[in-house]
């Protein structure tokens, strides 16, 4: 639990505080957790009887790193994971909700285990990436990062709001790509040539 706590702790730290962007389609987060999860779990931290802007400025690290635990670990069952995932996905869970695990079961299902990309794990995808890591212990947690980078790079394609969150202003990598190559050995890296390459179109 302490691990679990910790990489919650890591997610908190890596969120930031209060952000409330109108090109962020999840609307006002503080550390990570947005307004409407804070209204959907009756979170009145202020006791005025609503969950409103008020309650998410009010909501402290520890409180973040609860909801993280309980609703973003817990809940979608990523403890049934191979623990080599599960840093991974626990941030992208709480980055994009069930896109999470979508990512994974369309990975997975290219390397040759058959899924539904429903978001859910179950006992299939649980036994699928289970299998997909003994096959490939150390290459697994890469491919995630890769799939993770794609699908932030292709939301940049489809959504030209979103291409400052995977490109800075100088032409670097954005906040969404170092964040999917955080948790991938450095080899897997981009190069910024090769991120240059892949956002031209953008320009």
């Amino acid at each position: 639990m302490q691990e679990i706590r910790q990489l919650a702790q890591e997610i908190v730290a890596r969120e930031g505080g209060f952000v409330n962007d109108p090109a962020d389609p999840g609307g006002a987060t503080k550390y990570g957790v947005t307004l409407a999860t804070l209204q959907g779990l009756r979170r009145d931290l202020t006791g005025d009887g609503r969950v409103t802007l008020a309650d998410l400025r009010a909501l402290t690290r520890d409180q973040a790193a609860e909801i993280f635990i309980q609703h973003y670990f817990h809940a979608p069952r990523l403890g049934d994971l191979p623990v080599c995932l599960q840093p991974a996905v626990f941030d992208m869970q709480v980055n994009a909700g069930r896109q999470a695990i979508r990512i994974l079961q369309r990975l997975l299902t290219q390397l040759g285990w058959p899924l539904v990309a429903d978001g859910q794990v179950g006992p299939r995808t649980a036994a699928a990436a289970q299998a997909a890591a003994q096959a490939m212990p150390e290459g697994l947690a890469d491919a995630y990062g890769a799939a993770r980078r794609d699908y932030y790079y292709a939301l940049g394609d489809q959504r030209p709001a979103s291409r400052k969150y995977c490109l800075r202003r100088d032409g670097g990598k954005g906040g969404w790509i170092l964040r999917a190559e955080a948790f991938m050995s450095p080899a897997t890296h981009l190069t910024a040539a090769e991120h240059q390459a892949r956002v031209a179109a953008w320009r």
